[in-house]
């Protein structure tokens, strides 16, 4: 039986709304966890070991009555496992060593302008003026609030913004090439297997760069983990692909401009990070830039 319109449209904005605030809370639990004196890499580790075998169970749900996987899917999803997963996740966590929880939002928001550029540098693609100007706006956010924690924090800063950046491309990059392997595989089926891959890459990383007994950590590490694997990864994804199917991708990526609000407002009551015009004028600058991107129409 099929769900009156209101009714699908309903649930879908509640769990677009829920996915993007859950994802946005991976941010403050990384913060958290920084606080026992665990790294990134040992961080990361942990996050991925805890959400394997959930990535696992949801490539197999969403390849169940398919057919295999050819030869050339597998070497697509081996690279996009390693630019959009592995690479974008391991610098996104090692730049929060350095900066706020609420920067780090901000400039993984800019996502849909990085996409734009990376589509005209690879594919020539145009960028419309509305596109650019709303590019500009965001841009501008970001540079306010780095700005401001670049006069407190110097050097790291910079590395941090740089570092987060540079996970905001690798993730852009595998938005780009992943067209393709989604038509043929599914988006749930493909986001299974790339993140399961990723997974494995960050427990090998581990591996290879630390001794075992890096895994001892204080308890709390443990549990914050697992609530990052569960609440912030795995079940995120459920949630803004069944809010995909329910009211389509264009709204659902605006409704996720909710993200980068709850973002700050936990930095603030659970971090304890600084409330200020900074902030809130370049949260502002990037939600309306990205806003102006994402209804911009194509030419």
């Amino acid at each position: 039986m099929q769900l009156p319109r209101t009714t699908q449209m309903t649930a879908g904005l509640l769990m677009a709304a829920a996915g993007s605030i859950a994802f946005s809370g991976k941010a403050i639990i990384v913060k958290l966890a920084y606080r026992h004196g665990v790294d990134a890499v040992t961080l990361l580790m942990f996050r991925m070991l805890f959400a394997l075998p959930l990535f696992l169970l949801m490539a197999w749900w969403a390849g169940r009555g398919k057919g295999p996987i050819a030869a050339r899917d597998w070497w697509g999803i081996l690279g996009l496992g390693v630019c959009g997963y592995y690479l974008a996740s391991f610098l996104d966590f090692w730049g929060l060593e350095y900066i706020s929880a609420s920067l780090e939002r901000l400039i993984l928001y800019l996502n849909p302008t990085l996409v734009l550029v990376l589509g005209w540098l690879l594919y020539g693609r145009k960028i419309s003026h509305r596109q650019g100007v709303g590019m500009l706006i965001s841009y501008a956010g970001v540079l306010l609030v780095f700005g401001h924690e670049a006069a407190l924090d110097g050097k790291n800063a910079l590395l941090g913004a740089a570092l987060v950046l540079a996970s905001a491309i690798s993730y852009a990059l595998y938005l780009s090439y992943s067209g393709q392997l989604v038509q043929r595989l599914g988006s749930l089926r493909l986001a299974g297997w790339a993140t399961s891959v990723a997974c494995v890459l960050c427990i090998g990383q581990f591996l290879l760069l630390r001794p075992l007994s890096a895994a001892e950590v204080a308890e709390p590490v443990l549990w914050l983990s697992l609530l990052n694997a569960t609440a912030c990864t795995a079940v995120p994804v459920l949630l803004v692909m069944m809010a995909i199917e329910r009211i389509g991708s264009g709204l659902t990526a605006q409704t996720g401009m909710i993200g980068p609000m709850s973002t700050l407002l936990m930095g603030v009551v659970i971090l304890g990070e600084p409330f200020n015009v900074w902030i809130v004028g370049g949260t502002a600058l990037v939600l309306s830039g990205v806003f102006w991107v994402t209804r911009a129409p194509k030419v």
